[in-house]
Protein backbone atom coordinates (compact mmCIF):
# COMPACT_ATOMS: atom_id res chain seq x y z
CA UNK A 1 0.00 0.00 0.00
CA UNK A 2 1.08 3.80 -0.87
CA UNK A 3 1.33 6.46 1.85
CA UNK A 4 -0.68 9.33 1.09
CA UNK A 5 1.11 12.57 0.40
CA UNK A 6 0.12 13.95 4.18
CA UNK A 7 1.20 11.47 5.17
CA UNK A 8 4.75 10.19 3.58
CA UNK A 9 5.67 13.82 4.74
CA UNK A 10 5.07 13.39 8.47
CA UNK A 11 7.28 10.17 8.16
CA UNK A 12 10.09 11.79 6.26
CA UNK A 13 9.93 14.55 9.22
CA UNK A 14 10.10 12.32 12.14
CA UNK A 15 13.10 10.60 9.63
CA UNK A 16 15.07 13.86 9.22
CA UNK A 17 14.31 15.86 12.14
CA UNK A 18 14.76 14.79 15.75
CA UNK A 19 13.80 18.47 16.54
CA UNK A 20 9.99 16.72 15.51
CA UNK A 21 9.74 14.92 19.17
CA UNK A 22 8.15 17.75 21.45
CA UNK A 23 7.87 18.10 25.24
CA UNK A 24 4.80 15.12 25.35
CA UNK A 25 1.96 17.58 25.47
CA UNK A 26 -1.49 16.89 23.83
CA UNK A 27 0.18 18.45 20.59
CA UNK A 28 3.02 16.67 20.57
CA UNK A 29 1.23 13.05 21.46
CA UNK A 30 -1.22 13.94 18.38
CA UNK A 31 1.90 14.21 15.73
CA UNK A 32 3.39 11.35 17.34
CA UNK A 33 0.65 9.60 17.62
CA UNK A 34 -0.25 9.77 13.98
CA UNK A 35 3.62 8.36 13.57
CA UNK A 36 3.03 5.79 14.81
CA UNK A 37 -0.24 4.46 13.78
CA UNK A 38 0.95 4.94 9.93
CA UNK A 39 4.38 2.39 11.28
CA UNK A 40 2.60 -0.17 12.40
CA UNK A 41 -0.61 -0.37 9.50
CA UNK A 42 2.61 0.09 6.70
CA UNK A 43 5.50 -1.38 6.43
CA UNK A 44 8.63 0.99 7.73
CA UNK A 45 11.93 1.20 8.96
CA UNK A 46 11.69 -0.30 12.13
CA UNK A 47 13.69 2.72 13.20
CA UNK A 48 10.84 5.08 12.55
CA UNK A 49 8.41 2.96 14.54
CA UNK A 50 11.03 2.27 17.89
CA UNK A 51 11.80 5.96 17.52
CA UNK A 52 8.08 6.98 17.77
CA UNK A 53 6.55 4.16 20.27
CA UNK A 54 9.76 5.37 23.04
CA UNK A 55 8.70 8.99 22.54
CA UNK A 56 4.69 8.34 23.65
CA UNK A 57 5.64 6.16 26.27
CA UNK A 58 8.00 8.85 28.57
CA UNK A 59 4.67 9.95 29.96
CA UNK A 60 3.33 6.46 30.00
CA UNK A 61 6.01 4.60 31.78
CA UNK A 62 5.41 0.64 32.86
CA UNK A 63 7.68 1.83 36.45
CA UNK A 64 6.71 3.74 39.05
CA UNK A 65 9.98 5.62 38.90
CA UNK A 66 8.99 6.78 35.43
CA UNK A 67 5.73 7.68 36.91
CA UNK A 68 6.76 9.86 39.41
CA UNK A 69 9.07 11.68 36.85
CA UNK A 70 5.85 12.06 34.82
CA UNK A 71 4.09 13.31 38.34
CA UNK A 72 6.55 16.00 39.14
CA UNK A 73 6.45 17.46 36.08
CA UNK A 74 2.79 17.98 35.53
CA UNK A 75 3.45 19.25 39.26
CA UNK A 76 5.31 21.87 37.79
CA UNK A 77 3.05 22.80 34.90
CA UNK A 78 -0.23 22.95 37.12
CA UNK A 79 2.27 25.96 39.68
CA UNK A 80 3.72 27.67 36.74
CA UNK A 81 0.35 27.40 34.42
CA UNK A 82 -2.17 27.64 36.75
CA UNK A 83 -4.29 24.96 34.57
CA UNK A 84 -5.08 21.42 35.88
CA UNK A 85 -2.14 19.12 35.49
CA UNK A 86 -4.01 16.96 33.73
CA UNK A 87 -3.50 19.15 30.69
CA UNK A 88 -0.23 18.71 30.54
CA UNK A 89 -0.59 15.32 28.85
CA UNK A 90 -2.54 13.63 26.07
CA UNK A 91 -6.25 12.21 27.31
CA UNK A 92 -6.00 8.83 28.67
CA UNK A 93 -8.91 7.66 26.46
CA UNK A 94 -7.10 8.25 23.40
CA UNK A 95 -3.77 7.11 24.63
CA UNK A 96 -6.09 3.33 25.50
CA UNK A 97 -7.07 3.64 22.11
CA UNK A 98 -3.43 3.99 20.36
CA UNK A 99 -2.24 1.25 22.48
CA UNK A 100 -5.15 -1.08 21.25
CA UNK A 101 -4.87 -0.01 17.78
CA UNK A 102 -0.68 -0.62 17.76
CA UNK A 103 -0.55 -3.25 20.10
CA UNK A 104 1.56 -1.48 22.63
CA UNK A 105 -0.34 -2.78 25.84
CA UNK A 106 2.86 -1.40 27.90
CA UNK A 107 1.24 1.81 27.43
CA UNK A 108 -2.38 0.83 29.67
CA UNK A 109 -1.58 0.35 32.81
CA UNK A 110 -0.53 4.25 33.14
CA UNK A 111 -3.08 4.85 31.05
CA UNK A 112 -5.94 3.54 32.63
CA UNK A 113 -4.73 4.73 36.52
CA UNK A 114 -4.21 7.99 35.12
CA UNK A 115 -7.94 7.76 33.83
CA UNK A 116 -9.17 6.15 36.95
CA UNK A 117 -8.10 9.19 39.35
CA UNK A 118 -10.68 11.07 37.44
CA UNK A 119 -14.87 10.72 38.61
CA UNK A 120 -16.59 9.13 36.40
CA UNK A 121 -18.43 12.40 35.53
CA UNK A 122 -15.68 13.60 34.44
CA UNK A 123 -14.86 11.07 32.50
CA UNK A 124 -18.59 10.74 30.38
CA UNK A 125 -20.21 14.06 31.06
CA UNK A 126 -16.98 16.25 30.68
CA UNK A 127 -17.56 20.11 31.13
CA UNK A 128 -16.30 22.79 28.99
CA UNK A 129 -12.59 23.34 30.03
CA UNK A 130 -12.37 19.83 32.08
CA UNK A 131 -8.68 17.76 30.78
CA UNK A 132 -11.45 15.10 29.80
CA UNK A 133 -13.44 17.21 27.46
CA UNK A 134 -14.37 15.76 24.08
CA UNK A 135 -12.39 17.91 21.45
CA UNK A 136 -13.94 19.14 18.54
CA UNK A 137 -14.49 16.80 15.26
CA UNK A 138 -11.49 16.34 13.36
CA UNK A 139 -10.77 15.64 9.78
CA UNK A 140 -7.44 14.44 10.45
CA UNK A 141 -6.82 11.13 9.63
CA UNK A 142 -3.98 10.79 12.72
CA UNK A 143 -7.07 11.80 14.86
CA UNK A 144 -7.57 9.67 17.49
CA UNK A 145 -11.26 8.32 19.01
CA UNK A 146 -11.93 9.39 22.51
CA UNK A 147 -14.62 7.26 23.11
CA UNK A 148 -14.10 3.48 25.56
CA UNK A 149 -15.01 0.74 24.26
CA UNK A 150 -17.47 -1.17 26.33
CA UNK A 151 -14.54 -4.03 27.06
CA UNK A 152 -12.62 -0.99 28.17
CA UNK A 153 -15.23 0.86 30.09
CA UNK A 154 -16.09 -2.40 32.13
CA UNK A 155 -11.65 -2.74 32.97
CA UNK A 156 -12.44 0.81 34.28
CA UNK A 157 -14.71 0.37 36.12
CA UNK A 158 -13.29 -2.71 37.68
CA UNK A 159 -10.31 -0.67 37.98
CA UNK A 160 -11.13 2.20 39.92
CA UNK A 161 -12.78 0.31 42.23
CA UNK A 162 -9.96 -1.47 42.96
CA UNK A 163 -8.08 1.73 43.78
CA UNK A 164 -10.46 3.23 46.27
CA UNK A 165 -10.62 -0.38 47.78
CA UNK A 166 -6.43 0.13 47.98
CA UNK A 167 -6.85 3.94 49.55
CA UNK A 168 -9.18 2.27 52.38
CA UNK A 169 -6.59 -0.25 52.84
CA UNK A 170 -3.74 1.58 52.97
CA UNK A 171 -5.19 3.46 55.88
CA UNK A 172 -6.04 0.58 57.53
CA UNK A 173 -3.19 -0.89 57.10
CA UNK A 174 -0.83 2.28 58.52
CA UNK A 175 -1.03 0.74 62.07
CA UNK A 176 1.09 -2.17 60.93
CA UNK A 177 4.13 -0.50 60.18
CA UNK A 178 6.84 -1.16 62.42
CA UNK A 179 8.76 0.97 64.42
CA UNK A 180 11.39 0.55 66.72
CA UNK A 181 10.50 0.54 69.93
CA UNK A 182 13.73 0.96 71.51
CA UNK A 183 15.28 4.51 70.53
CA UNK A 184 13.42 7.43 71.66
CA UNK A 185 14.26 10.66 73.20
CA UNK A 186 12.24 12.76 75.29
CA UNK A 187 10.66 15.78 73.56
CA UNK A 188 8.32 19.10 75.41
CA UNK A 189 6.93 20.02 71.97
CA UNK A 190 3.71 18.51 73.44
CA UNK A 191 0.39 17.48 71.46
CA UNK A 192 0.51 20.42 68.89
CA UNK A 193 2.41 18.02 66.78
CA UNK A 194 -1.06 16.29 65.74
CA UNK A 195 -2.10 19.89 64.58
CA UNK A 196 1.10 19.83 62.03
CA UNK A 197 -0.39 16.67 60.91
CA UNK A 198 -3.33 17.27 60.21
CA UNK A 199 -2.63 20.67 58.91
CA UNK A 200 0.10 18.69 56.17
CA UNK A 201 -2.69 16.54 55.58
CA UNK A 202 -5.15 19.08 54.82
CA UNK A 203 -2.38 21.16 52.28
CA UNK A 204 -0.50 18.09 51.29
CA UNK A 205 2.97 20.07 52.36
CA UNK A 206 5.84 18.55 54.89
CA UNK A 207 5.82 19.99 57.82
CA UNK A 208 7.79 22.99 57.98
CA UNK A 209 11.46 23.34 59.19
CA UNK A 210 11.43 23.74 63.24
CA UNK A 211 8.48 21.40 63.66
CA UNK A 212 9.08 18.64 65.78
CA UNK A 213 6.32 15.79 66.40
CA UNK A 214 5.75 13.91 70.00
CA UNK A 215 7.45 10.60 70.61
CA UNK A 216 8.27 10.59 73.67
CA UNK A 217 7.62 6.67 74.16
CA UNK A 218 6.42 4.05 72.40
CA UNK A 219 2.76 4.74 74.04
CA UNK A 220 3.27 7.97 72.46
CA UNK A 221 4.23 7.11 68.71
CA UNK A 222 1.60 4.66 68.88
CA UNK A 223 -1.01 6.95 69.95
CA UNK A 224 0.18 9.85 67.61
CA UNK A 225 -0.04 6.95 64.83
CA UNK A 226 -3.57 6.25 65.45
CA UNK A 227 -4.64 9.96 66.03
CA UNK A 228 -2.66 10.22 62.16
CA UNK A 229 -5.00 7.44 61.17
CA UNK A 230 -7.98 8.91 62.24
CA UNK A 231 -7.08 12.51 60.25
CA UNK A 232 -6.08 10.45 57.11
CA UNK A 233 -9.81 8.19 57.37
CA UNK A 234 -11.27 11.84 57.59
CA UNK A 235 -9.48 13.44 54.68
CA UNK A 236 -9.50 10.58 52.01
CA UNK A 237 -12.22 8.45 52.86
CA UNK A 238 -15.43 10.81 53.92
CA UNK A 239 -14.34 14.28 53.01
CA UNK A 240 -13.04 12.94 49.57
CA UNK A 241 -10.00 15.51 49.62
CA UNK A 242 -7.73 15.66 46.59
CA UNK A 243 -5.86 12.73 46.13
CA UNK A 244 -8.60 10.35 47.45
CA UNK A 245 -8.77 8.31 43.98
CA UNK A 246 -5.00 7.75 44.23
CA UNK A 247 -3.42 5.29 45.95
CA UNK A 248 0.09 5.98 45.08
CA UNK A 249 -0.29 9.83 45.86
CA UNK A 250 -1.87 8.47 49.27
CA UNK A 251 0.78 6.18 50.27
CA UNK A 252 3.49 8.94 49.60
CA UNK A 253 1.52 11.49 51.67
CA UNK A 254 1.23 9.16 54.36
CA UNK A 255 5.01 8.18 54.46
CA UNK A 256 5.93 11.79 55.14
CA UNK A 257 3.22 12.51 57.91
CA UNK A 258 6.19 11.98 60.35
CA UNK A 259 9.22 13.85 58.82
CA UNK A 260 12.06 12.17 59.46
CA UNK A 261 13.78 15.20 59.85
CA UNK A 262 12.10 16.77 61.81
CA UNK A 263 10.74 13.91 64.40
CA UNK A 264 11.98 13.44 67.88
CA UNK A 265 11.62 9.57 67.00
CA UNK A 266 13.44 9.23 63.82
CA UNK A 267 13.22 5.72 63.88
CA UNK A 268 9.80 5.77 63.68
CA UNK A 269 9.40 7.97 61.24
CA UNK A 270 12.26 6.07 58.96
CA UNK A 271 9.86 2.86 58.93
CA UNK A 272 7.23 4.75 58.24
CA UNK A 273 8.53 6.34 55.51
CA UNK A 274 9.67 2.60 54.13
CA UNK A 275 6.20 1.34 54.75
CA UNK A 276 5.13 3.68 52.45
CA UNK A 277 7.55 3.05 49.90
CA UNK A 278 6.86 -1.03 50.14
CA UNK A 279 3.56 -0.03 49.61
CA UNK A 280 4.12 2.28 46.55
CA UNK A 281 6.06 -0.20 44.63
CA UNK A 282 3.32 -2.99 45.75
CA UNK A 283 0.63 -1.74 44.49
CA UNK A 284 2.02 0.21 40.96
CA UNK A 285 2.90 -3.51 40.42
CA UNK A 286 -0.89 -4.22 41.24
CA UNK A 287 -2.32 -2.04 38.65
CA UNK A 288 -2.33 -4.50 35.33
CA UNK A 289 -4.41 -6.79 37.70
CA UNK A 290 -7.08 -3.55 39.00
CA UNK A 291 -7.66 -3.24 35.40
CA UNK A 292 -7.53 -7.36 34.33
CA UNK A 293 -4.52 -6.34 31.45
CA UNK A 294 -2.75 -9.44 32.20
CA UNK A 295 -3.17 -11.87 28.89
Amino acid sequence: MRLHRSQTKLVLTVWHDSRYFGNNDRDDFSAVSGVARLSNKYVMEEKIRVKAYTHIRIPWPSTLKGWDAREDLARTYEVETGNPRGFRYANPIAVINLAREIDADELLPAAFYELSRYSFAQIFEPTLGDPLEHPPPSSSPYALSHTLSPDDMQRLALGKEAAQHAVTALIQNMEHASFDRHSHRRSRSGPQSLVRGAAALRTGRKSPPGSRPVCTTPAACKQELSELIELATQHYLFDRERGCADPLYVAEELGQLKSAEFSDCAACAHALEAWAAKERERLWRAIPDWFRLRR
